[in-house]
């Protein structure tokens, strides 16, 4: 007897617990400049008859790469290796079958610039180094802590809203918010560029190239949040 008044409070506590709920979900979004430009920028050598030939002119190149970005003012701490591979490069003939070609090296790094007046110098500096794999640009804000309450403020507003209006059109009543839920979307767009230095005309190498315009736009802060109330 005891146990089965046990199992019928445990049920009743479940249904108690699971029904008289309603919950309803804002979205707030907050538009900011970006502050931050996160670049790759890297190269590939072409095919070298030895890995160390290979080895060499990749550190040659992206030595003076890296020089010319401390010139440029991007601080050390701001330059990341992201990709370093030596590998050997084939060919294929019917005749012969596979026959190896030489050696290639890519590195690539990633670059955080925080002056964003600087993006095009970067690209058109490291192109002139020797750089032919620029690209995957996207823009992000350094502190993103007030933007966020302010989205999640507008969400809670905008849910807060919506669920008088339903209940209002469905003839509930709402109690108290008995919870909130919360998701954050960073969305940043990614600027593709693509450097073709290698395809240059012999001698163009030598010139200054005019350095591209890149422009960051504003970043989209969105937070989503789900409401729950009680209904009386």
């Amino acid at each position: 007897a005891v146990a089965a008044i046990v199992i019928v409070a445990l049920i009743m506590a479940n249904r108690i617990n699971n029904q008289d709920r309603f919950s309803v979900s804002g979205s707030g979004i907050v538009y900011a400049k970006a502050d931050i430009a996160n670049l790759q920028v890297g190269l590939k050598t072409g095919a070298k008859k030895t890995a160390a030939e290979a080895t060499a002119e990749s550190t040659k190149k992206m030595n003076e790469i890296m020089t010319e970005l401390v010139n440029l003012g991007i601080e050390e701490k701001a330059i990341k290796t992201s990709n370093y591979n030596l590998y050997p490069v084939y060919d294929y003939t019917n005749d012969r079958g596979q026959e190896l070609k030489g050696y290639e090296v890519s590195q690539n790094v990633d670059l955080k610039i925080r002056d964003l007046s600087k993006i095009g110098d970067v690209i058109a500096k490291t192109t002139e180094k020797g750089a032919n794999q620029i690209g995957n640009i996207n823009f992000t804000i350094d502190d993103e802590y007030e933007l966020k309450n302010q989205a999640r403020e507008l969400a809670i507003e905008k849910a807060k809203e919506k669920a008088v209006l339903i209940a209002k059109q469905s003839g509930m009543k709402l109690g108290k918010i008995t919870g909130v839920n919360e998701s954050y979307n960073d969305y940043r767009p990614v600027v593709s560029y693509s450097n073709a230095k290698m395809d240059m005309a012999v001698g163009a190498a030598e010139e200054s190239l005019i350095a591209p315009s890149i422009q960051a736009g504003q970043n989209e802060i969105r937070v989503e949040v789900t409401v729950t109330y009680e209904i009386k």
